[in-house]
């Protein structure tokens, strides 16, 4: 499953986040997996401030944060960049799947984009833009473990397209 490299540029994954600040291990695990990459696949972290929710929100409040949330995140995608919603509604894939979309975005030469959404999820609308909806588990997770285990998941599927022996069946 090699990663073929097109215009010698490699692809930069992008996980965009919307999430206030995180301990210090998240950011310490994020950066070990980030330190991990090829060069081809660089791991790069966007990170937005989610709109402030007023206490005891209502539904049709929330919808307008989460739509102008979308409106940000979707003016931080590179141009061009595949966009992936994260959603516990999505896709799930297993490792060889993920490592086999991951060698055909590559495959493309476009930059990927993973979106995570604030507490309150993803906007409908971006979800609906994106080209893939995948689901890291069915649990709802919280930011930073997401931030941490989507690095770690990218990391492992590289070392599938390479061979590496990090990954083992």
């Amino acid at each position: 499953m090699a990663v073929r490299q097109q215009r010698g540029r490699g692809v930069r994954l992008l996980i965009i986040t919307l999430s206030h600040r995180q301990p210090s291990w998240v950011a310490a695990g994020f950066d070990e997996y980030a330190r991990r990459m090829p060069k081809q696949m660089r791991l790069e972290l966007v990170e937005l401030r989610p709109e402030p929710r007023p206490d005891g929100a209502n539904p049709a409040v929330v919808a307008r944060l989460q739509e102008k949330e979308a409106e940000r995140l979707a003016a931080a995608v590179p141009r061009g960049a595949l966009t992936v919603a994260l959603d516990e509604r999505g896709a799930t894939l297993g490792t060889l799947q993920f490592a086999s979309r991951l060698r055909d975005w590559a495959s493309e030469g476009r930059d990927a984009a993973f979106l995570v959404g604030s507490a309150d999820g993803l906007a409908p609308a971006a979800r609906q833009r994106a080209d893939a909806v995948m689901a890291l588990s069915s649990f709802t997770l919280p930011h930073g473990l997401v931030r941490v285990l989507l690095a770690e998941q990218l990391y492992r599927a590289c070392c599938v397209l390479h061979n590496h022996p990090y990954h083992r069946d």
